[in-house]
């Protein structure tokens, strides 16, 4: 098989939900992770800081992106993984390549595609966390395949873990305290 094949089997492949388990209920994430873009990050910080979240969570995609579709149709597609981020974080969703206008936390102003090449973002997806006073804290390139790890990383935003040490080092003390 050509390696273009196989690159468009995997991306078939990961983009098929996977199936829940009995009772499970799967939601879009559109419709029940991802906040409502105003277009305008100055004004979702101010709303991060009145009601008291933790960071504003964005997350850089691209149409037909593998690791993109696999984390939306397996991890942010999960009830518990809304709650949890909707509680703790204002989330978005910004298009590398999209022209919609987007203001950053200063105001400047920008495309999605001219604000993802100014954050040198490389790849997609792209997690970054930003705390209330607008300052990158967490940035993680690559896909977090796994509901709970994506938790995990929440968890250690939400608490100001990430204040003292790296995520990786985090989430090994978590997986030892669980071991013992």
């Amino acid at each position: 098989m050509t390696r273009r094949l196989l690159k468009l089997l995997l991306a078939l492949f990961l983009s098929v939900p996977a199936l829940p388990a009995a009772g499970a209920e799967l939601r879009d994430p559109y419709l029940h992770f991802f906040n409502a873009n105003t277009g305008d990050l100055r004004a979702e910080l101010a709303d991060v800081r009145s009601t008291g979240k933790k960071a504003v969570f964005l997350f850089f995609e691209q149409e037909g992106c593998p690791g993109c579709l696999h984390m939306k149709n397996h991890v942010l597609n999960r009830p518990d993984v809304q709650k949890f981020y909707r509680e703790h974080f204002l989330s978005l969703s910004i298009d590398i390549y999209s022209s919609v206008p987007i203001a950053d936390f200063a105001g400047h102003a920008y495309t999605e595609k001219t604000y993802a090449l100014s954050l040198k973002v490389k790849g997609t997806p792209t997690l970054l966390f930003y705390d209330p006073d607008g300052k990158e804290v967490v940035r993680i390139l690559g896909t977090v395949r796994e509901a709970d790890e994506f938790l995990t990383l929440g968890e250690f935003v939400a608490s100001g873990a990430y204040k003292t040490r790296e995520f990786a080092k985090y989430r090994q003390e978590l997986l030892r305290k669980k071991g013992s």
